[in-house]
């Protein structure tokens, strides 16, 4: 049988598209659905149980205050470090547009983690023994720890005023490995929006003088914004589902003790309250985002 051309060519593209569907529905979909529906049965060990309604998210958030006190705990980091991140990325990003020797060098060494970012590679240069069985790799991961902090506030006389600005003060500044750890997307998306600036826009702030600053505030910040709103999207979404964070951990125990109904329900909790403090964000910081129109 013949067949035209062009039709060959669509059944070409749903032949492809076909593969990854199959894979998406056995490997994806359906396990997704069934973690929802373990999350109102009670199955533990294998063994399962009737349908229990809401007394597995009651169970969660009532009965398990580690789970409680770790999600808050990390809805407090993550308000706090994602700002800091976002800043950051710009400014390497900024930095990383400029021609100066050694630029791809540069480059390369604020993406290179986002390359070697695995378990054991972290889990080394962090010094976590317990994962990576390294004994020595202790004495690497000291490179990356700093105590400046503390005696930074002190010289500065903050330190001791207010306990909890200085606990926030060094959670979101002892952790700067962390945060040049997981900046890397976001320095290549930045970079990526700081090259599409049209060379007329600069030229013609150029020509009326515009400072440094203001060609900052005027040109490059307009331009990059639709970026930033796509890198807090990223930003929020690696934090939460990120697998070393608190709740995850808590997630993960409860499956590995064999409580699987519990553990859907902290899981499926989890991503309602992710989903709901994104559209949040999402729907504020739209409102300050510039988009260009043609």
């Amino acid at each position: 049988m013949k067949i035209a051309y062009e039709k060959r060519k669509s059944l070409y593209g749903y032949g492809f598209i076909a593969l990854w569907f199959i894979g998406t529905v056995l490997f994806f979909i359906v396990p997704l659905v069934k973690s929802f529906t373990y999350s109102f049965r009670d199955i533990e060990r294998n063994v399962f149980g009737g349908f229990v309604g809401l007394d597995n998210y009651k169970q969660a958030f009532l009965g398990d205050e580690v789970y409680a006190e770790r999600l808050i705990s990390v809805l407090k980091t993550t308000a706090l470090k994602t700002p800091l991140i976002l800043i950051f990325s710009l400014f390497v990003a900024v930095l990383l547009n400029q021609k100066f020797h050694g630029r791809g060098f540069a480059r390369a060494v604020f993406f290179l983690p986002v390359i070697v970012a695995t378990g054991p590679v972290y889990n080394i240069i962090t010094g976590n023994m317990a994962t990576s069985g390294n004994s020595g790799a202790s004495q690497f991961s000291t490179m990356f720890e700093t105590d400046l902090v503390g005696e930074l506030l002190e010289f500065l006389g903050i330190y001791g005023i207010s306990d909890k600005l200085t606990m926030t003060i060094q959670t979101v500044t002892t952790d700067i490995f962390g945060l040049v750890w997981n900046s890397g997307i976001q320095i290549l998306i930045f970079l990526a929006a700081l090259q599409n600036i049209p060379v007329s826009a600069k030229e013609a702030a150029q020509m009326e003088g515009a400072t440094a600053w203001e060609y900052f505030w005027k040109i490059t910040f307009p331009y990059v914004s639709p970026m930033i709103l796509a890198n807090l999207i990223f930003t929020i979404i690696d934090s939460f589902t990120d697998p070393s964070n608190l709740v995850m951990d808590r997630v993960l125990t409860m499956q590995k003790d064999w409580q699987y109904g519990l553990s859907a329900a902290m899981a499926w909790a989890y991503f309602g309250i992710v989903i709901v403090a994104l559209g949040i964000i999402v729907a504020i910081v739209n409102r300050f985002i510039y988009y260009e129109v043609d």
